[in-house]
């Protein structure tokens, strides 16, 4: 007449999420001071922060490509519902509680601290490497369409047959990011990442990787500018805790006369590939790449595309999903 069912006896011992809640479990007991204070007193009872990091992490492992999907998925899932620490009686929460309560988590900086605290994890274990990096920049497109960038002093097209979706003809139509600008996304440029590829509204999306196990120890994301991937790379590289020399490998991109100098100012020997087509030539010399170090970062860094190759293909973003706010 009554059954239990324990979601502990239906996940299987050798299941990869078991080993990953262990890991994540130990980060959220050093936060859980951070997560005391953020816990509401009064009023509608807020999404336990622990709770809320899982569900987030459970979106980014699987691709799910919406929090609606996701709290969907986790209300019919027992793995999931074991992973996030609710019991299979418990109600899962609503999708506009569950983005409010995420907004409010990152506002705070607690999913950054999160990451972080991963990363000095996997250093603790010998997992990373405190003196090698890989930089790199990929271009992420944005959630606007082509026909959304317009002139910045022309009102938006009406059309008699459709006004929400009007027809524009865009021949002969000389489009910049000086004099147009995408209505929906204003912070998005149109942008190609090489000859004879296409243009499109989008961002820079850019990697440190460390060169032991290829793994990520930060990201940043920056207007696609043109000088984005050197400027977020000299940022993340200024990041790297510690005082002794660093070595930062990046293709032929990154081997300009401003970049290297920087890099050397910030006690980072930069193993970019070199550009010899650069007008003056390139901007490293023998000095560096007589090293056998030099050789094994032009190696290393190819690690950088699988973390790519996974972010793109696998957790979705080669288009986001989100459009950005600018403060």
């Amino acid at each position: 007449m009554f059954g239990y069912l324990s979601p502990e006896t239906r996940v299987r011992k050798d299941h990869p999420l078991r080993a990953i809640r262990a890991m994540v479990d130990d980060v959220l007991t050093r936060l859980s001071r951070r997560f005391d204070a953020m816990y509401a007193a009064c009023g509608r009872p807020s999404i336990p922060p622990e709770k809320l990091l899982r569900a987030q992490l459970l979106q980014m492992l699987y691709s799910i490509r919406s929090e609606r999907l996701l709290l969907e998925e986790i209300d019919y899932s027992i793995l999931f519902r074991r992973f996030v620490g609710l019991s299979l009686d418990e109600e899962v929460w609503d999708t506009t509680t569950f983005t409010k309560n995420r907004d409010r988590l990152l506002e705070a900086e607690v999913a950054k601290e999160f990451l972080a605290q991963v990363v000095a994890q996997a250093g603790k274990k010998g997992l990373t490497s405190d003196e090698h990096f890989t930089v790199e920049g990929t271009l992420l497109e944005a959630w606007a369409s082509v026909k959304s960038f317009q002139r910045k002093d022309s009102k938006n097209p009406s059309s008699p047959e459709d006004p929400g979706n009007p027809t524009v003809n865009f021949h002969s139509d000389k489009r910049s990011n000086q004099t147009h600008v995408p209505k929906t996304d204003p912070d998005a440029k149109l942008a190609r990442k090489g000859k004879g590829k296409e243009a499109k509204l989008s961002y820079s999306g850019n990697l440190l990787v460390e060169n032991r196990n290829g793994l990520i120890v930060n990201s940043e994301v920056f207007e696609a500018n043109g000088t984005a991937e050197r400027d977020a790379a000299l940022v993340m590289l200024e990041m790297i805790p510690g005082t002794k020399p660093v070595t930062a490998g990046g293709d032929k991109g990154y081997d300009t006369l401003d970049f290297v100098a920087e890099c050397r100012n910030l006690q980072v020997t930069p193993h970019v590939a070199q550009n010899h087509e650069r007008r003056g030539g390139s901007a490293i010399d023998e000095r560096t790449t007589r090293h056998q170090g030099y050789r094994i970062s032009q190696i290393k860094r190819k690690r950088i595309e699988e973390c790519f190759g996974w972010l793109k293909t696998i957790a979705l973003l080669r288009k986001v999903r989100h459009r950005v706010r600018s403060p």
